[in-house]
């Protein structure tokens, strides 16, 4: 019997002059994960479009995915995991950035809309189907501004001091959802 395994993608645009952006949430929580168990993170595979890195979560095998392509292009590498480690869309998940949600809420959902989310929008594109879950890390909304500044903008001084312990809640998270299934995760997440 061929042993379970999971993918776990972190949203977010390459480049140094993203990171600590409210966009590159999700690189930043599987980074911490990867960091967590010791999963080393290989840089940008062409075969994927990203970098990525395989280890065991909770016991389980776990692969790790950072797309490279840029948020609207993400469902490109999405796909190439998928298909390259033969994971069934109920193991995907895809952790991105929500302006809908108040900073550092999380919310688990094993289906929707993109929410007008351009990596989600492209992910269900590549997949063919809204169906894959995904955790969504609430960056606050964006007042009167523009969308794109809100979302490429940097985190705020008081923000990055909270940053550690939703990164942390969202890990938490992510073990429930391999440990116990989507069901149960939403239960204690949502």
């Amino acid at each position: 019997m061929e042993e379970e395994r999971y993918l776990i993608v972190g949203l977010g645009n390459p480049g140094k002059i993203y990171d600590d952006t409210r966009h590159n949430i999700g690189f930043k929580v599987v980074k911490a994960l990867a960091e967590k168990y010791n999963i080393p993170i290989r840089p940008a595979l062409i075969r994927l479009k990203g970098s990525s890195g395989e280890g065991k979560i909770v016991e389980k095998k776990a692969h790790l995915l950072m797309p490279l392509t840029y948020m609207n292009e993400s469902g490109a590498s999405v796909r190439k995991g998928i298909d390259y480690y033969k994971i069934p869309h109920d193991h995907l998940m895809v952790v991105a950035d929500d302006v809908d949600l108040p900073f550092g809420t999380l919310r688990i959902r094993v289906k929707g809309s993109s929410g007008g989310h351009k990596g989600l929008k492209s992910i269900e594109a590549h997949l063919g189907t809204e169906r894959f879950a995904r955790l969504k890390v609430g960056v606050g909304g964006r007042g009167e501004g523009e969308l794109a500044g809100h979302v490429l903008g940097k985190f705020t001084e008081k923000e990055q001091s909270a940053l550690p312990e939703i990164v942390d809640r969202a890990i938490t998270a992510l073990e429930l959802w391999i440990a116990d299934g989507a069901e149960p995760a939403m239960q204690k997440v949502n």
